[in-house]
């Protein structure tokens, strides 16, 4: 685990914030110079903790606000069935975020679409093809309550 001083936190602290600054106004808000938080910047990113940079999108201005959360249950925990499941659930684009869990499903996925039919429809033509799926279980965001890109350092 990479060791961080304190300004490596606030830096960071920004990056997540607002990755769209420009270094000169990171290196004003931290007192450094500009050169000194782009060493910084450089050096988080090649250690890898610094993974990327992206534009978070609103699900609701892109007709994707309908959030279901789905456990799946594969039939068997056999390698080549776990290998297929993960390498299929790569494929679906509704599908934002995949874990393999602990518990009493094998899995949790979190899906955008439009509408509850644009879900059923996700269901039965793409998830359930999926070879080896024993059962599913899937609940409906009925309001986000919290939802962070930020971890805290």
């Amino acid at each position: 685990m990479m060791q961080f001083d304190a300004t490596d936190r606030q830096l960071l602290g920004l990056l997540q914030n607002n990755s769209k600054m420009t270094t000169k106004e990171y290196a004003n808000q931290l007192n450094l110079s500009i050169t000194a938080v782009y060493e910084r910047i450089k050096r988080l990113e090649k250690t890898g903790v610094i993974t990327g940079y992206v534009a978070l999108v609103d699900p609701q201005k892109i007709d994707r606000g309908f959030v279901a959360f789905c456990h799946v249950k594969l039939i068997q925990h056999m390698k080549a069935f776990v290998l297929q499941f993960e390498k299929e659930v790569q494929k679906l684009q509704e599908v934002v975020e995949c874990y393999h869990i602990s518990g009493d499903y094998d899995y949790i996925l979190k899906i955008y679409v439009s509408d509850m039919e644009a879900y059923r429809d996700f269901m039965v033509t793409k998830l359930t093809a999926i070879n080896h799926i024993g059962s599913t279980q899937s609940s409906f965001v009925i309001s986000e309550v919290k939802r962070t890109t930020v971890i805290e350092i």
